[in-house]
């Protein structure tokens, strides 16, 4: 354990849980994202259904996740304008829960674990999806780069808890 992550576990042990509030899946790459209401996490690489499964097996981002929050802030910074979570092109929207927190964490929804790395910076494909500026509105609020680290069945209103250090060592 890193000096950060130490610090993010000493401090963020009462953090309130969360709820998945939307799933997506891209079946190809550059394709569409599908809107699920459940899709199976599958340990070491990725969601049942996306491109990305499967081709860099252990990678830090199997998965990726943006909260409702950030979302509005995004649409904020673009005059107020109202994004549907698709257009960011990240698999998991998740709500009332402080994002940043998560990250260098283990955290749970439904049957499966998750552990948060890195940030999950805008590409330039954000310019097109959002027009002139969604870049720059999607800086610093891009969400969080994820692995599964234990499959199960994730579903639209599950719960997000964060597992406490222990909890992590112990799986």
């Amino acid at each position: 354990m890193n000096s950060q992550q130490k610090i993010f576990a000493r401090y963020i042990q009462s953090l309130p849980p969360g709820e998945l509030a939307w799933i997506g899946v891209r079946p190809e790459r550059k394709a569409p994202m599908q809107t699920v209401s459940s899709v199976e996490a599958i340990a070491a690489q990725g969601l049942q259904g996306d491109h990305r499964i499967g081709k860099t097996l252990g990678s830090g981002r199997q998965v990726t996740l943006i909260s409702e929050e950030y979302i509005q802030q995004i649409g904020h910074f673009l005059g107020g304008k109202s994004i549907h979570p698709s257009l960011l092109r990240r698999n998991l929207v998740v709500k009332n829960i402080n994002l940043t927190a998560l990250r260098y964490q283990t955290f749970q929804i439904g049957e499966a674990l998750f552990e948060a790395g890195a940030l999950c910076h805008p590409c330039s494909r954000m310019e097109s999806a959002l027009g002139k500026g969604g870049v720059a509105a999607m800086m610093g609020h891009g969400g969080l780069c994820c692995k599964i680290i234990k499959s199960g069945t994730i579903k639209v209103g599950d719960t997000v808890s964060l597992l406490k250090p222990q909890q992590s060592l112990d799986l």
